[in-house]
């Protein structure tokens, strides 16, 4: 401990350097937590799926609808227990800022199927028996100050859900969870009633395909056997002019990331790639201040400092700027990781992730990263100031 000022003093001699140095550091940790927090909200996500549901799309693409006759046969396999229809709306309210995730779905059954939604058995009456009714996530209600009993327009991004005006709803419950036995459970959607879109969409185009289904729902009453009855779905209309695909929540939730390409290996590579940049740069920061202080570290020697001491405070400049980099790196991927919903466009991505947060297991890691990094930048030159001698750092001042 007595050798900490000394420690601090070095590192205030090139201030500007040290601060260089320590900023670098704060931006590496800053990604690393910031990334790694949202790849875990991500899986987080994925793996809240319940295995004994199985959605039903179309082969080709999520784009496409399927027909309504599709329901009772799906329903007509063994294993399947109840079969729900849903169609993705993509309402907007009042503009783009303001989005947040709504679908249509057949309440009662839909309920059913989801247990985490927990609603009141008044608004879940009230919601069933409202044909323009709504239920809406607390998170969601909360950030636009959402009562029940509000009415709400929204107009929808997809050309054919477009009838002219404004959709309204009724807001007839706002649910919630049970973090415990339901974690991940997104408290930001909205769902209204299917009956509502494909009644209004039938009357003014009874001839158009979206007037169908964009996927079902469907319960097993064993999810062990999840494939045997996928795979019987999809036989079930492989000779029908539209084919389906089957496949298990998480699959499909899996499916939207897809599209991304492969998130994890995208992240941790940009993890990597600027933990590597930073640990040149801290090692070329400290090889400086090894050459520059050859003189001190004679003299240091000359005066009985063991050459094992002098490595250790060399050592100890190194974790110095790790711990005040990890530090500022983790309170600035605290701040920006919290502010990310109310970002605007961005936010709307990252939203509907459950409990989003830097959790201590991550921030732990991040510091535990950022003191590696300086350990492994500063130990060729604590080791090169180890070995040399005196006289010959004092041959070449």
């Amino acid at each position: 401990m007595k050798f900490i000022p000394l420690i601090l003093r070095h590192l205030r001699r090139n201030w500007m350097r040290t601060a260089s140095t320590v900023i670098a550091m704060t931006v590496c940790i800053f990604l690393f937590c910031t990334l790694q927090t949202f790849l875990k909200a991500v899986n987080w996500n994925l793996q809240s799926a319940s295995s004994s549901r199985l959605v039903v799309r179309h082969r080709v693409s999520m784009v496409f609808n399927v027909p309504v006759s599709y329901k009772a046969r799906i329903q007509s396999i063994p294993g399947v227990e109840t079969v729900v229809a849903s169609n993705w709306f993509g309402g907007i309210f009042r503009d783009m800022r303001n989005f947040f995730p709504n679908m249509a779905v057949e309440p009662e059954p839909y309920l059913a199927m989801y247990p985490e939604f927990i609603l009141p058995d008044d608004q879940k009456k009230a919601w069933f028996a409202d044909r323009r009714g709504c239920i809406i996530g607390r998170r969601t209600a909360e950030r636009f100050h959402f009562k029940v009993g509000d009415t709400i327009a929204m107009d929808s991004f997809i050309p054919p859900y477009r009838i002219g005006h404004p959709w309204e709803f009724r807001i007839d419950g706002i649910y919630d969870t049970d973090p415990v036995r339901y974690p991940g459970t997104d408290l930001t959607m909205m769902y209204f009633n299917w009956d509502y879109l494909y009644e209004t969409l039938h009357a003014i185009r009874p001839n158009s395909s979206y007037t169908a289904v964009g996927n079902y729902m469907v319960k097993i009453s064993d999810p062990n056997k999840a494939g045997q009855v996928s795979k019987a779905i999809d036989d079930l209309f492989e000779n029908s002019d539209v084919q389906t695909r089957t496949e298990t929540e998480s699959a499909f939730r899996a499916g939207f990331l897809a599209m991304i390409g492969n998130l994890a290996l995208l992240l941790n590579s940009i993890a990597i790639a600027v933990m590597f940049t930073i640990l040149l740069v801290v090692a070329n920061t400290m090889s400086m201040a090894v050459r520059e202080r050859r003189k001190e570290i004679a003299v240091l020697k000359t005066l009985g400092f063991s050459s094992a001491l002098v490595m250790s405070l060399i050592l100890g400049e190194a974790m110095a700027i790790g711990l005040m980099g990890g530090g500022f790196g983790i309170l600035l991927g605290h701040w920006m990781i919290q502010a990310l919903p109310n970002l605007p466009f961005l936010g709307d991505a990252v939203r509907g992730f459950p409990e989003l947060g830097l959790t201590l297991p991550t921030a732990a890691i991040g510091m535990g990263t950022a003191l590696a990094l300086s350990l492994a930048a500063g130990i060729i030159p604590a080791w090169l100031a180890y070995r040399a001698r005196i006289t010959e750092m004092l041959r070449q001042i």
